[in-house]
């Protein structure tokens, strides 16, 4: 229990010390320590499931670090650094801790849900609180990379606080990383890609945040789409999502799935594997061998009553 509440207070220090360091002017600073306390609160709880030290306390110093770290934090930073002065803008910073608050408790009480189908865990619903938090400060990062501009003007920021903090508290499904995996023919594409990240993290840090955000806000609609396509199919709520994903390619194709043929060596002499159909190929000389009454009547390479395709 110990080592997981740790975490969990670490990442409430670096939230907090985070504003003190927009208060100092070093912003660079404030935004690392939010991308710290992000790290912290993500590993925090796997490390009290490896550990078996998941309690009810821990649980709730989660919920109350998360909304700290991603609903208090987020706001005061951005109104101190692009609103301070503005009354209204003090309001836009208020609706979006609100939000983060109310996405919260929202999310307390679905996971007491225990008769959700088992699709629901591939996704969220609305923007997690620390995705809220890294999309929310874009602004910030624009200002850093490109200067000021129309994205630092106090109505574009408050109406994209406003953004933001709807996003958090809607029924948008977004993409749940908890139960992914990656395929091995997929490992090296993606170590390549972290590489790339952690060379723009090192030389160009606010770069790779705008990539971030837009990557995150282009993939909103196709978890929507696939939330809609699995919630219109009870038979697939309980199967894994790789599944799904090879179901829908094959529904897509107008096929059904797709049977992994026999070796070489064993089309090669006529057989097939114990449990599975034999190749079209195989299938029409089976048929030809057997079935030709005489070789001089021509044998159509159509199985019968079927189409050619």
């Amino acid at each position: 229990m110990f080592v997981p509440s740790a975490l969990t207070i670490l990442a409430i220090c670096a939230g907090l010390t985070a504003v003190r360091a927009v208060i100092d002017d070093n912003v660079n600073l404030a935004m690392a320590l939010v991308v710290a306390a992000a790290l912290l609160d993500g590993i925090d709880g796997r490390v009290a499931r490896l550990m078996g030290a998941t309690t009810k306390i821990g649980a709730e110093i989660d919920s109350l670090a998360d909304a700290i770290n991603f609903g208090v934090v987020p706001a005061l930073i951005m109104y101190l650094y692009l609103l301070q002065g503005y009354d209204l803008g003090w309001g836009f910073a208020l609706i979006y801790c609100c939000a983060i608050v109310l996405r919260l408790a929202r999310f307390n009480t679905l996971l007491d849900d225990t008769d959700a189908p088992g699709y629901t865990r591939d996704f969220f619903v609305g923007v997690p609180a620390p995705a809220a938090a890294l999309v929310v400060l874009l602004p910030i990062g624009l200002a850093q990379q490109f200067g000021d501009g129309w994205w630092t003007s106090p109505l574009v920021v408050g109406l994209w606080l406003v953004v933001v903090a709807l996003l958090a508290v809607s029924r948008v499904p977004t993409a749940s990383l908890k139960t992914s995996s990656v395929q091995p023919r997929k490992l090296a594409g993606l170590l390549i890609l972290v590489a790339i990240g952690a060379a723009l993290l090192l030389t160009y840090p606010y770069v790779l945040m705008i990539i971030l955000v837009a990557a995150y806000a282009v993939h909103i609609p196709f978890a929507w789409r696939s939330r809609r396509w699995v919630q219109a199919r009870p038979e697939h709520w309980e199967a894994p999502p790789a599944e799904r994903r090879a179901e829908r390619r094959a529904i897509a194709r107008g096929q059904p799935r797709r049977v992994l043929p026999p070796r070489k060596s064993t089309a090669r002499l006529g057989l097939h594997i114990p449990g599975s159909e034999p190749t079209t190929a195989q299938s029409v000389s089976d048929t030809s061998a057997t079935d030709a009454p005489a070789a001089d009547v021509p044998v159509s390479d159509t199985p019968a009553g079927g189409d050619a395709r």
